[in-house]
C-alpha cells in the first residue's frame, strides 16, 4: 500500500491545476489517469480562458508558453442582419480580456512542469475503485499495465475525472440531486487551415442558424454551426460547411472569409448539467465530474479552475490549521458559481440560436440583440458576466526551508 495525503482521480485541467496549487503549498498528491499521456494531450478542445483562469495559470508558472502563443481579445463581435456591431469588452470591464489559448495546451504545460517536479502522475491505470470515501481513511484502488492491484491511501480523493469517470458515479444512490437540460441542436466544430479573418470572436445569430468565427493560431482557424442534433458528417461536405459559414457569418458589403482546407470536424451536443452537493464525504467533485455548461460561453474550462483553486485553499488551510471550515464550505461556494455560469450560458445559448420553428422567438432575439449592442448598461452586464466572476480562494505556497 502507498499513501498520499490527495489523491486526484483525472489528468485533465481541473486534476493537473490541483495538482500544481499543492504541490506549491508542499501538500503530497497522486495524480492517476484512465487514459495515455499521449491520448490526454492530443485531445482537442477550445480554450478561451477568463481574467482570473489567465491569471491563475500566471500565478502557477504555467503561463510562458501562453504568453508567447496566445491571443489576447479585448473585444468581441456580434453580427446579425447583415451587419457587424464590436463590443468594446476590456473598456467595460475595467481591462478584464480573455485569452485563446486551448485546453489541450494548458494540458501539455501542466504535464511537463509535473514531470519537471517529480512528482508521480500515473497514466493508463485500470479499474479504479474508490474505497470509503465517506470515511476519514478513503483509499483509491486501480490495476497498473502489468496487471497487478495497486492501493493507494490518502486523506481526500478529489474527482476530477469528467462527466463519465468514476468519481461521481462512486457516490451511493440518493445522495446527489442531478439537475439536466439538453438542446434541441448541436455545434458542428471544425479546424481549417487558414489564418483568421479576423483576430477577435465572431458570433453571429442568422436565420439558419448560430455560427462562430474563433482561431486556434495565426495559421489555422475555428469555426461552429449551428446543426441538428442528429447531424451527420457525412451530410456535411466542405463546400457545404464553407458556404454556411460564408452566409452566417457575412455582412453587407463586407469582405468573405478567408477559406482553406479542413482538417478536422466533430458534432458536439448540446446540454447543461449540475449535481448537488459537491461533495461525498472526503470524496470532492470538481469540473466536469460535477458540471457541464453548454459551449456557447466558454465556461466548462474556467468553471474547473474556479473549482480547483478553492478546493486547494480549502486543502491547504487544512493542512495548515485543521480549520474545516473552508472544506465544509466548498460545495456551497462552488456552486454559486457554477449556477451563474449555468444561467449565463442558457441566456447567451438562447440569444444566438435560431429556432425556426418559432418565429416569436426570433423577434424576441432580435429585440434582445438590438438592446445588447446599443446599451451600455446592457454590453457591460453582459461582458461582466462574459470575464467571469472575480477568483476566490487564494493560492498557497509553502515557505522555504531556512538555509
Amino acid at each position: 500500500m502507498e499513501r498520499t495525503q490527495v489523491a486526484i482521480i483525472g489528468a485533465g485541467p481541473a486534476g493537473l491545476l490541483l495538482g500544481r496549487m499543492l504541490e506549491l503549498a508542499g501538500v503530497d498528491a497522486v495524480i492517476l489517469e484512465h487514459r495515455s499521456r499521449a491520448h490526454v494531450e492530443g485531445r482537442i478542445r477550445a480554450g478561451m480562458l477568463e481574467h482570473r483562469t489567465a491569471r491563475l495559470l500566471e500565478e502557477l508558472g504555467l503561463d510562458e508558453r501562453m504568453r508567447r502563443e496566445a491571443f489576447v481579445h479585448h473585444g468581441f463581435e456580434m453580427r446579425f442582419d447583415g451587419t457587424r456591431h464590436r463590443i468594446p469588452m476590456a473598456e467595460l470591464t475595467g481591462g478584464c480580456t480573455a485569452v485563446m489559448y486551448s485546453q489541450q495546451e494548458i494540458v501539455r504545460d501542466a504535464i511537463e512542469a509535473r514531470a519537471a517536479s517529480r512528482l508521480p502522475l500515473e497514466f493508463e491505470v485500470g479499474e479504479v475503485r474508490l474505497d470509503g470515501p465517506d470515511t476519514d481513511h478513503p483509499k483509491v484502488r486501480y490495476r497498473v499495465a502489468d496487471g497487478s492491484e495497486q492501493v493507494l491511501a490518502c486523506d481526500f480523493i478529489a474527482g476530477c475525472d469528467g462527466f463519465h469517470g468514476v468519481s461521481r458515479t462512486s457516490i451511493p444512490a440518493g445522495v446527489l440531486t442531478s439537475y439536466q437540460r439538453d438542446y434541441p441542436f448541436a455545434w458542428l466544430g471544425v479546424l481549417a487551415d487558414v489564418a483568421p479573418s479576423t483576430f477577435e470572436l465572431i458570433y453571429a445569430c442568422h436565420e439558419r442558424g448560430f455560427a462562430l468565427h474563433s482561431m486556434r493560431s495565426s495559421e489555422v482557424s475555428r469555426f461552429y454551426l449551428q446543426v441538428p442534433p442528429d447531424a451527420d458528417l457525412a451530410d456535411w461536405p466542405d463546400d457545404r460547411i464553407w458556404a454556411e459559414l460564408q452566409l452566417r457569418l457575412g455582412t453587407d458589403g463586407g469582405a468573405p472569409l478567408a477559406e482553406g482546407a479542413i482538417t478536422k470536424k466533430s458534432v458536439t451536443a448540446m446540454r447543461s448539467f449540475v449535481v448537488e452537493p459537491m461533495r461525498y464525504g472526503r470524496l470532492f467533485l470538481a469540473g466536469d465530474a460535477a458540471h457541464i455548461v453548454p459551449p456557447t460561453a466558454a465556461k466548462g474550462l474556467n468553471l474547473a479552475a474556479a473549482d480547483v483553486r478553492l478546493l486547494a485553499d480549502a486543502l491547504c488551510t487544512w493542512y495548515e490549521s485543521g480549520d474545516p471550515t473552508a472544506l465544509d464550505a466548498y460545495s456551497d461556494d462552488a456552486l454559486r458559481g457554477v449556477w451563474r455560469a449555468q444561467q449565463f450560458s442558457r441566456s447567451m445559448t438562447s440569444l444566438l440560436h435560431h429556432d425556426p420553428s418559432d418565429p416569436m422567438e426570433w423577434r424576441l432575439q432580435h429585440a434582445e440583440l438590438k438592446h445588447l449592442c446599443t446599451s451600455e448598461a446592457a454590453m457591460r452586464n453582459f461582458c461582466e458576466n462574459y470575464v467571469g466572476l472575480p477568483a476566490v480562494g487564494r493560492v498557497h505556497r509553502r515557505e522555504p526551508e531556512p538555509t
